[in-house]
């Protein structure tokens, strides 16, 4: 599938999926700024027990609010685009709130996938998604493998302190 879909667009796209077959839909969402083998590798997890994997996707404004001013490094319509070639991503849409909960109201997914780094108790949007029946699942991460970690790496290889 690998498409991109307009925030305002997604709740009738989720819709005609689930008219056209009986379908298990997932959602995460994150900044992926930075993309690196640990995003892959938390993407195919989230998508293993579903048909269909939608990433919701922090646009800059909401980037820059959570992660810092400088941030972030690569605009929304890249890190979009390079999500939804991924073969593990079916479905990117852009967000521009702090948290995903309008999105997770149009999309009302079968399960919401969050990082290792979570509880599940501290998944942003576990009681709306629980309410409509909905699962709410913390993926394994690559330990050591961080957006943060590798922006430091880079940063301080600029400054000349290599480890």
């Amino acid at each position: 599938m690998h498409e991109i879909i307009h925030f305002d667009q997604i709740e009738n796209f989720v819709k005609d999926l689930r008219k056209k077959s009986d379908i298990t839909i997932a959602f995460t969402n994150g900044c992926f700024d930075v993309l690196h083998r640990g995003h892959v590798h938390y993407l195919e997890s989230a998508k293993e027990p579903a048909d269909i994997l939608i990433v919701g996707l922090n646009s800059d404004r909401s980037v820059k609010g959570l992660k810092g001013e400088d941030r972030p490094y690569v605009n929304e319509d890249d890190r979009a685009y390079i999500l939804s070639r991924l073969e593990a991503v079916d479905v990117v849409v852009i967000f521009d709130d702090d948290t995903p909960i309008e999105l997770l109201k149009r999309v009302r997914p079968d399960l919401l996938i969050k990082g290792g780094d979570y509880r599940v108790d501290q998944v942003v949007g576990r009681e709306l998604v629980e309410s409509f029946g909905g699962k709410v699942y913390v993926a394994p991460l690559v330990k050591g493998l961080s957006s943060t970690n590798l922006i430091t790496k880079i940063q301080n290889e600029k400054r000349g302190n290599t480890p």
